[in-house]
C-alpha cells in the first residue's frame, strides 16, 4: 500500500479488536460527507475506504496486541492531507483506548 502509521495500546488483542471496531463505527457516522466505508476481512484486518474531492482513497486496518496499524493508499495529489487524515483517524482511535482504559467499553457489552 502506501503510507503506514502506527498506533500503540496496551490493551492486549481482545479489547485492541473492541476498541477498533467502536472507533471505525464511530468514524463513520461522524464522517458522513466523506462515504466512510468498511468491511471486516478477518478477524483483526479490515479494508477501509473514504472518498475526498471525487476520489476514493482505500487502506486497511489491522489490530495487534500492542498496536492498531493504519496502511493508507495516498495518491500523490493528496499526499499533501495525509497528515491530517492519519490524524483524524487516529483521534478517534486513541478516544476509544482512553473510553476503554476507563472501562467504558465493559459497561457497553
Amino acid at each position: 500500500m502506501g503510507l503506514k502509521h502506527s498506533i500503540p495500546h496496551d490493551l492486549g488483542l481482545e479489547m485492541g479488536r473492541k476498541v477498533t471496531v467502536k472507533a471505525l463505527e464511530s468514524y463513520r457516522a461522524s464522517f458522513t460527507e466523506y462515504n466512510p466505508q468498511g468491511r471486516w476481512v478477518t478477524e483483526d484486518r479490515a479494508e477501509v475506504s473514504f472518498s475526498v474531492a471525487g476520489k476514493t482513497l482505500k487502506g486497511a486496518v489491522d489490530v495487534r496486541s500492542t498496536a492498531v496499524d493504519l496502511e493508507l493508499d495516498v495518491p500523490f495529489l493528496f499526499r499533501p492531507f495525509k497528515a491530517v487524515a492519519i490524524k483524524v483517524i487516529e483521534d478517534e482511535i486513541r478516544d476509544w483506548i482512553n473510553r476503554a482504559k476507563r472501562g467504558e467499553l465493559d459497561e457497553e457489552a
